[in-house]
């Protein structure tokens, strides 16, 4: 009995403990976030290239020829991708700073007068569009697009722009390490797990893994897939910023319905601005409800499928917060933190509901189980007896 307090307080402290080095992690991290970056990226794209090394080391070839590999081929994509995106995406934008003034026009003689004449609001002199849209191009032409206001910062800050430089050369060479020792590094973390606990953080580690692979790699693809398909359609129907709608409604396919709601929205104005016939905005929707069936019967189910378990909200929320508190690096730490987050709440909950305390205690009291008595005899019934 006298061992109790002694054995709480003990556990207390090793709790504080815990919790101190908890926060000094955290604030190392904030620390240290503008040279961990590299480190972080490396890491993620040799966790997402390890898989793939593995499987051709099974078919006979050696390490370092698997990595070799795997390393070239995700270079080459990358610069694939870097060589067609950037400068689509550029034209794009150039075509919506100049069709900006068609847009105004649609908006003040199209569209507000329809919103004023079915609901009475007088919208027109609450707005002055006109200085909004002179804002806008006057700050884009001063900023010169945004290469131009890249470089103009990192200009004027030349540590900055040594940093970049440094950052841009060392990923290359630390995702090539990472893919190479991946498997060493995680025996030799698997080898200071405390041994009774091994089998326990083995299935939380498989299972973050699971949750995030499935994330990274599918839903990832999904969205590339479907902005590609998007951007393709509405360009195939006409619009001149189809292939940039399609791509944003593409990125925002993680959220469900906000991804071809934006698309429905933004493309149905453009067909508007653009043509002003309905017909290219039936074409607009037969994209979208084409992209939808293909992606709720083909492309979720195959490359996603069911083990995901992150929430988009949860996901929008991780990713605004680790934006918030460690910049770029907590918006690269969000998804691997929210994956493991969520296992770990998931295992929680099934510890919870296995307790003590979630099932109860069986009472001390034990009721005594209630006698039948018998109703009483009828009058005539005993006058029979």
């Amino acid at each position: 009995m006298d061992q109790t307090p002694l054995h709480d307080i003990a556990q207390f402290l090793r709790r504080l403990q815990w919790a101190a080095l908890g926060l000094g992690a955290c604030w190392l991290l904030w620390l240290l976030a503008p040279i961990l970056t590299p480190f972080v990226v490396a890491a993620m794209l040799g966790w997402l290239g390890d898989p793939l090394v593995d499987r051709l080391e099974r078919a006979g070839r050696s390490r370092n020829v698997a990595v070799t590999l795997v390393f070239t081929a995700m270079a080459l994509l990358l610069l694939l991708v870097l060589l067609i995106l950037v400068p689509l995406i550029e034209r794009q934008i150039t075509t919506l700073i100049a069709s900006l003034p068609s847009y105004r026009d649609w908006f003040m003689n199209t569209a507000l007068p329809w919103v004023e004449l079915r609901t009475g609001f007088e919208l027109t002199t609450w707005l002055d569009l006109e200085h909004i849209t002179q804002l806008l191009r006057s700050n884009w032409e001063r900023a010169g697009g945004v290469a131009t206001t890249l470089l103009g910062y990192l200009s004027r800050s030349g540590f900055a722009l040594i940093g970049l430089v440094a950052n841009i050369a060392l990923l290359p060479v630390i995702t090539f390490f990472f893919l190479r020792d991946w498997d060493l590094m995680v025996a030799r973390v698997a080898s200071m797990i405390p041994r009774n606990h091994l089998d326990t953080v083995s299935r939380l580690a498989r299972e973050s893994s699971d949750v995030l692979g499935a994330f990274l790699r599918g839903q990832f693809l999904v969205m590339l897939i479907l902005g590609v398909m998007y951007g393709l359609g509405l360009w195939a129907v006409g619009l001149d910023l189809g292939i940039l709608i399609g791509l944003i409604a593409g990125l925002l396919t993680f959220v469900p319905y906000l991804g071809p709601a934006s698309g429905i929205i933004l493309g149905s104005i453009a067909a508007l601005v653009q043509f002003g016939d309905w017909k290219y905005v039936a074409g607009v929707l037969t994209v979208f409800g084409i992209g939808q069936l293909i992606e709720g019967y083909w492309l979720t189910p195959k490359l996603v499928g069911d083990r995901i378990g992150l929430h988009p909200v949860a996901v929008i929320f991780a990713v605004l917060a680790g934006g918030q508190l460690f910049g770029f690096l907590g918006m690269l730490l969000a998804l691997p933190v929210a994956a493991v987050a969520n296992v770990l709440l998931r295992y929680a909950q099934e510890r919870y509901t296995s307790s003590r305390l979630y099932a109860g205690t069986p009472s001390g009291i034990l009721l005594q189980p209630e006698r039948h008595i018998a109703p009483a005899p009828a009058p005539a019934e005993r006058e029979g007896e």
